[in-house]
């Protein structure tokens, strides 16, 4: 009976030990993926600047945007990481309530640490480094459309390394940690990342084209706008969608699976807060955003940009909290994001700020919206699972709104005073020669269209 009891013991442990390793192999393939994912995001905002640019712009703004994902990759591994670790409960240093986070504790983040090399014993360290460089570029990325047709490349490659390695970084140690002081002493909650990444890459481009100024031809003497349209409409829209796709690779990359090195308990699928959230909500939630916003841009322009746009849009909305939502919440907080946009990019053009694509009021004004959504219809959840002995934090209205406070000035501030020292220094735009020539022809050695472009025309009849 011993020998039997002792041969069920083994088996048992031998199939804890089985499911532990495919667990971990799970994980470890999940996030491996989201990279990949991450990637289309980025032939989306390829294909969504050059077609937005005109013709005579269309390889620098390509550059440009290949440039700013190239950069993220060595500045995020030589110090974005390690800010992500080390700054959770500010700058003491000291380690927060789960004791993940501080100088001590991101050691392993330094570029010369034995687990930044290649030969780890584990498969999911790089991985997540990757998934979280990703989002750096993305970042980068989404400041890039706003300024299209008129920076210079250095200056652009200088600010984008700011946001994507530094400015969003900081945001997410500090809202998109589980030790991070706004959630833990504010009960912040940005599951999606609609102010950690979209109100910060908004906000900075907002800080960015005041010193910048609005391209040659924008604005006439009396104040009224110009349509400096792309020279493909068609390029631009498909761009928006191919986002849209690598934007579920983006979102599963906030999400928390069982697996060695991941789990906050064996079995649970939970938020980079360690609250609990499912795939079936987020495929739900995200669904629904996306149609709530496009319907909602349709109501209100009926032109294709704004409901693509306004697809992207939808979903930025209800990203904060898309682990809480009822599916038609999404809808309407999708819906309500669709809707505004228009009139919040009419708004900057009231000002002569010419933001090229929307990426102010898609990313700034929605990424807003969503965090300020997530205080007015999810008041009372919790925020995070605690530790042990550690207070439990609650989503509030007031924690959202000082979350949101903080995001905006984490990106403003830097985008406006960088920008201006780049302008005191020559380096942030071209010459207006240079502008109406056209950027392919005096900073690009290849034409875009050599054989020039089609133009279909109605005979005379």
């Amino acid at each position: 009976m011993e020998e039997q009891i002792a041969e069920l013991t083994a088996k048992v442990a031998e199939l804890e030990g089985a499911g532990f390793a495919s667990n971990t192999i799970v994980a470890e393939l999940y996030y491996y993926l989201t990279i990949p994912l991450m990637i289309i995001i980025h032939a989306g905002f390829l294909a969504y600047e050059m077609g937005a640019s005109r013709q005579k712009n269309v390889l620098a703004s390509g550059i440009k945007n290949i440039l700013a994902f190239a950069f993220m990759v060595p500045t995020f591994f030589f110090f974005g990481w390690w800010i992500y670790w080390a700054f959770p409960t500010g700058f003491s240093g000291s380690a927060g309530g789960w004791g993940i986070s501080g100088f001590e504790y991101a050691a392993f983040a330094l570029p010369w640490s034995e687990f930044m090399g290649p030969n780890l014993a584990d498969n999911s360290t790089g991985v997540f480094w990757g998934a979280f460089t990703l989002f750096a570029a993305t970042t980068a990325s989404i400041f890039s459309g706003a300024v299209i047709e008129r920076i210079q490349l250095v200056g652009f490659v200088i600010l984008a390394i700011v946001l994507g390695s530094f400015a969003w970084i900081l945001g997410a140690a500090w809202g998109w940690h589980a030790d991070g002081w706004l959630v833990t002493a504010l009960g912040y909650h940005d599951f999606g990342a609609a102010g950690v990444v979209h109100m910060i890459a908004g906000f900075f481009a907002l800080g960015v084209l005041i010193n910048l100024g609005p391209r040659v031809g924008k604005y006439n003497p009396d104040g009224s706008a110009n349509d400096l349209s792309g020279h493909n409409m068609p390029f631009t829209i498909t761009g928006l969608m191919l986002i849209i796709v690598g934007f579920w690779g983006f979102l599963m990359g906030c999400v928390i699976i069982p697996g060695e090195g991941w789990s906050w308990s064996v079995g649970d699928w939970n938020t980079i807060y360690g609250t609990p959230m499912t795939l079936s909500g987020m495929s739900f939630n995200i669904l629904m955003g996306f149609a709530g916003g496009i319907i909602g841009a349709w109501v209100i322009t009926r032109d294709p940009f704004w409901m693509m746009s306004g697809a992207l849009g939808g979903i930025i909305s209800c990203a904060a909290g898309l682990d809480l939502w009822w599916p038609p919440a999404a809808f309407a907080i999708g819906f309500i994001g669709g809707a505004v946009m228009k009139p919040a990019a009419g708004l900057l053009d009231r000002f002569k700020l010419d933001d090229a694509v929307g990426a102010v009021t898609v990313h700034g004004t929605l990424g807003l919206w969503g965090v300020l959504s997530v205080g007015i219809f999810a008041s009372g959840y919790p925020a995070l699972q605690v530790a042990e002995g550690q207070e439990m934090a609650y989503i509030s209205f007031g924690g959202q709104l000082v979350g949101a406070i903080v995001m905006l000035l984490l990106g403003f501030v830097p985008g406006y005073v960088l920008s201006l020292v780049l302008k005191m220094c020559g380096l942030l735009r071209v010459s207006e020669e240079a502008e109406i020539a056209g950027l392919d022809m005096t900073k690009v050695p290849a034409q875009a269209y050599p054989e020039g472009i089609a133009v279909s025309s109605t005979p005379a009849e």
